[in-house]
């Protein structure tokens, strides 16, 4: 891992992400890891959270830790005062900060100015955590990563790009499909590209879904307007308009396709009313996975 932190995930080595699913893997399977003993860790939550708070509150306790949860109410970060302040403030205090913002830039701030490990729990960015859970219900359901397709429909977003970072550093191939207006940024393409030529896998955009999951072993999807972005819904909205996952999509992906989607849902728009429980969802196993994914990065960072 470069650094003591882990703000995305190509902070990681490609290797270094198996050997997280892999650990995550055994966590569930009942491996005990207390290396959180003693320690408090910081959960500063610009934005509201079901499965990242409370997966990443067990976590720390099943480790033998204490966490203390800051929301944007209690400490405005960046608005009553300075990010930089507040990491300088909260190093002397706790072991660790778990972060869930707004601006990467942000943790950023937050990795420069303290001297405690910090996680990315959500960026404009990226989200590692999603990422390493995701893999982790695939790896389950396949029983290996190399060589499987994944394919996304929909935005290129923060989820989007960490996917395409873990599948290019795993050896699995991805395919985006999404509006050309809606791409995933060039910096994470370009490295999620440097991954797949290492792992002599594949990347590929298409902005056509049916296109996006022909051979797909795993068809995934987002949100198309996410917290921060309300003021952009219409526009949105008519953008992905021919991009809703349903059980006519995934007829067009392998047979048996997982279906996956990191959740809140929006029935009716990204998915179609019942797509949470078509046969091939695992959508809950990811749910799950937070937990177990989450303390394989913290028994890293902290053993």
């Amino acid at each position: 891992m470069r650094g003591k932190d882990l703000l995305t995930l190509a902070d990681l080595e490609p290797e270094e992400v198996a050997l997280l699913v892999e650990s995550a893997d055994e966590l569930k399977s009942g491996k005990t890891s207390r290396p959180l003993e003693g320690k408090t860790i910081a959960l500063i939550f610009e934005k509201p959270s079901l499965r990242t708070r409370v997966s990443f509150e067990i976590g720390i306790r099943q480790m033998g830790g204490e966490c203390i949860y800051l929301s944007q109410s209690d400490i405005g970060l960046g608005v009553r005062e300075p990010v930089s302040d507040v990491a300088r403030v909260l190093e002397r205090l706790v072991d660790g900060i778990v972060a869930r913002v707004f601006s990467h830039r942000s943790l950023e701030i937050l990795g420069e100015r303290a001297s405690i490990p910090i996680v990315n729990a959500l960026s404009d960015l990226g989200h590692p955590c999603q990422a390493v859970g995701d893999l982790l219900t695939v790896y389950e359901h396949r029983g290996s990563l190399q060589g499987l397709n994944v394919s996304f429909v929909g935005d290129g977003n923060n989820i989007a790009g960490s996917l395409a970072l873990g599948c290019a550093s795993v050896g699995a191939n991805f395919t985006v499909a999404s509006p050309a207006d809606y791409r995933i940024p060039s910096m994470v393409w370009e490295e999620a590209e440097r991954r797949a030529a290492l792992s002599e896998s594949r990347l590929d955009w298409t902005p056509e879904p049916s296109e996006g999951v022909r051979e797909a072993d795993v068809v995934y999807t987002d949100v198309w307007v996410s917290m921060g972005q309300e003021d952009e819904s219409a526009a949105r909205l008519e953008a992905f308009s021919g991009y809703r996952v349903d059980e006519a999509l995934m007829d067009k992906a392998k047979s048996g396709a997982l279906f996956m989607h990191d959740m809140p849902a929006h029935r009716g728009e990204e998915i179609s009313e019942d797509m949470l429980d078509h046969p091939g969802s695992v959508v809950f196993d990811q749910a799950e996975n937070r937990l177990h994914a989450q303390k394989a990065i913290l028994a890293r960072l902290f053993s």
